[in-house]
């Protein structure tokens, strides 16, 4: 077959051969579409998806796109800023997650995570957003187990054939509680192998307030995100190249002793397509800069500034080649570089921090190198099987670290120009000038090999019924922190930790990456029509060298010699980062149903979602941290012509079952009401709800301990938002 190629999508696209994406989506909107080949990742089993008329409905009311999938079977999230929550699938948070955005694996520049890859997109930008729970293909990544989280950005519309088009929306958002607010701007111009949009937007908050009508302190944001997107195609390439700009200049965190003052950050992401005789091929190169800073904003005062800066960059190409009318082979290579420093410069005039500057990390570096290959057979109509094997070598290593003051002790006064005590110096013991020295004493080089296999199979044995079942081994190496965090003062230990408890944290050169074993079965019962389904989805992960905490002993030294430490039952505790072997079991169950139709009144619908998830630490027989409790959703749907209506129910169980050597605090169970409704014309639309209708006053399991103000006490769980009411809209021209 002969292909016809575009010269110039070409002659850029060579700059960028060595690209690609184990995910490569086409960006789909209502007024923003790319055409192009779309290369499909193997099946996926139990995965959940959200088009962008999907993320539309949620702009009103959600600023944080790690809260887009919070619908999703067996999706959470973990408490952070108000746009930077962690995912969390099936009791795997954070980093255990691999989530890519326009094929970009970007590694969070902070200590406590304040800028998670998913806060670097505004829903108002997410075209699509796919969520693969526990058994997830090699080809949808490394380095994570799980499971993965892909997200395209809008991308421009081409014109038709001798046409040119241009267009654009604005948007924006009120919310009483906290009022909030925000908007976004949107153009787009474009011939028919040339097309071009940018996007401009933010959200921005102040403190919220609980059902109680107590303000939640240190919740208070402000973003602004900017990006431009250039789209080059021929008969069968596609070339595209995204710039993109964030500037957060605040960002409270409920949960943690520190606050974002500043975050700014800039990338660039080229894409290449194309479809040849011999199958079809996904190149991608990335390149992202992070300018991070934390410290106090008014609701916990003082001052005590860190800084952080972050490259990530790297490379991914995939081929999908079809070997015959059974078989299709994928392989693919991928490479992704974090460059991060962590440095706290001098307080003037404050004797614990300076005179110098504190290195928490110095040159930092994590390099991942994957290759895979993937078999997807069709058997029979009814059977297809998956089999993937992957190899990942990680490699990290970091620079040497200093202590505020190399003196130990410090002096705080003596005899003449030391207060006058005679001959006797005083001073304060500086645990870290020991624990520096001794970490730059070692060899911190590390490697990892990574293994994964992934096997798969489908039975569909009718039109309404489909079973999928699987096995798969998934590893991830320590991030630089879990590594290389060495302090072991008590500042030092506060000031890391992502996990919004309050502990303090030091790492362990000695970690060994996590291997998970996961089994999973899925049944999907359809109605002959398609319109009413139920799918149950039991799920067990065993993981070898997981990788939890100890409260850290005396040989650790520093805040860790205190013999309380070791038993206290209450109150903020010092850990260190070890292996165990672990446990996840669970069960999630879904489905949807038609309730009927009344002439002039409209159709409803209902639909729901269960999920139960248990994690037990196997050597200490303690619970793993931040399991979320039994929970329910529940919706009723109403459709009247362009008018829609919705009632959400949510029930959440008791949090009893915590984790004891993080002091992890209980939750009781609540139950919430939402009420949405929206209209839509040929160019305008509009969204209104209230949250929380009942005004529940109620704590988020996941929400950590709550540091919003000082002095900050241990005892008390994050409160969640009382009522709020929101109304956007949306024009198109």
């Amino acid at each position: 077959m002969h292909h016809r190629r575009c010269p110039a999508a070409i002659a850029v696209a060579s700059a960028f051969l060595l690209p690609g994406t184990a995910f490569a989506q086409t960006a789909v909107m209502s007024e923003v579409v790319v055409s192009a080949t779309r290369m499909e990742t193997a099946f996926p089993l139990n995965g959940d998806t959200l088009d962008r008329t999907a993320v539309t409905r949620q702009q009103a009311y959600v600023s944080d796109s790690a809260r887009l999938l919070e619908g999703a079977p067996g999706y959470n999230t973990w408490t952070g800023g108000g746009i930077s929550n962690l995912p969390s699938i099936r009791g795997f948070a954070d980093d255990r997650v691999r989530v890519s955005i326009d094929g970009m694996d970007l590694q969070s520049a902070c200590g406590n995570h304040m800028n998670p890859a998913m806060s670097y997109i505004a829903p108002s930008n997410v075209a699509q957003i796919g969520l693969q729970a526990g058994l997830t293909p090699v080809s949808a990544g490394g380095d994570s187990i799980g499971g993965t989280i892909v997200i395209d950005s809008i991308t421009p519309l081409f014109a038709p054939a001798g046409q040119t088009i241009a267009g654009g929306s604005l948007s924006g958002f009120v919310r009483s509680n906290g009022s909030a607010n925000g908007g976004t701007v949107k153009a787009y111009a474009a011939t028919d192998n040339l097309a071009i949009s940018a996007t401009a937007g933010y959200a921005k908050s102040g403190n919220y307030k609980s059902g109680s009508g107590q303000e939640i302190k240190s919740t208070q944001y402000d973003a602004q995100n900017q990006s431009v997107s250039i789209a080059l195609r021929g008969e069968s390439d596609l070339f595209v190249l995204n710039f993109g700009h964030q500037n957060i200049p605040y960002q409270a965190f409920v949960n943690a002793r520190m606050d974002m003052t500043g975050n700014e950050s800039y990338y660039i992401n080229g894409r290449y397509q194309g479809t040849y005789n011999w199958g079809t091929l996904d190149a991608r190169l990335y390149y992202q800069t992070i300018n991070h800073e934390m410290g106090f904003l008014a609701d916990k005062g003082g001052a005590m500034p860190m800084n952080t800066e972050g490259v990530n960059v790297g490379y991914a190409i995939k081929a999908e080649i079809p070997l015959n009318a059974r078989d299709t082979l994928r392989i693919g290579n991928e490479f992704h570089r974090f460059k991060l420093d962590d440095w706290w410069p001098p307080v003037p005039g404050s004797m614990m921090m300076g005179p110098a500057t504190f290195q928490n990390i110095n040159n930092g570096q994590r390099d991942r190198l994957g290759t895979f290959a993937e078999w997807e057979a069709k058997w029979s109509p009814e059977w297809v099987t998956l089999l993937g094997l992957r190899h990942d070598l990680v490699s990290m290593n970091t620079g040497d670290v200093a202590p505020y003051d190399w003196r130990n002790p410090i002096p705080m006064g003596g005899m003449g120009g030391m207060g006058g005590m005679g001959g006797m110096a005083m001073g304060m013991p500086n645990p870290d000038a020991p624990a520096a020295a001794a970490f730059n004493a070692q060899d911190r080089k590390r490697t990892d090999n990574l293994f994964d296999i992934t096997a798969l199979a489908r039975y569909i044995a009718s039109e309404s019924n489909r079973y999928e079942m699987g096995y798969a081994r998934k590893s991830r190496a320590p991030n630089l922190y879990e590594r290389y965090a060495w302090g072991n003062g008590a500042m030092a230990m506060y000031m890391n930790g992502w996990f919004g408890d309050g502990n303090g944290y030091i790492g362990n050169l000695d970690l060994k990456p996590e291997v998970a074993h996961t089994l999973n079965a899925s049944a999907t019962w359809n109605n002959a029509a398609k319109t009413a389904e139920l799918r149950i989805t039991p799920y067990y992960t065993y993981v070898q060298d997981y990788i939890d905490v100890n409260r850290c002993g005396a040989a650790v030294g520093g805040a860790c010699k205190a013999a309380a430490n070791q038993t206290a039952s209450t109150g903020f505790v010092f850990l260190q980062f070890a292996n165990h072997d672990a446990r996840i079991y669970g069960i999630d169950i879904s489905g949807r149903m038609p309730l009927g139709e009344l002439a002039d009144i409209g159709t409803f619908t209902t639909r729901g979602m269960i999920g139960y998830v248990n994690g037990k630490n196997l050597d200490t027989d303690d619970n793993l941290y931040h399991m979320m409790p039994f929970q329910a959703k529940l919706a009723a749907d109403h459709q009247l012509g362009q008018w829609s209506n919705t009632l959400e129910l949510q029930l959440v169980a008791a949090k009893d079952d915590t984790q004891w050597v993080r002091n992890e605090l209980k939750t009781p169970g609540y139950g919430l009401v939402n009420l949405r409704t929206s209209y839509q014309w040929t160019r305008f639309r509009i969204d209104a709800g209230i949250e929380n209708l009942l005004d529940k006053n109620y704590f988020l399991p996941l929400g950590g301990a709550y540091l919003g103000e000082r002095p900050m006490l241990w005892g008390t769980p994050v409160s969640g938002m009382g009522r709020s009411f929101y109304l956007g809209a949306t024009i198109q021209f």
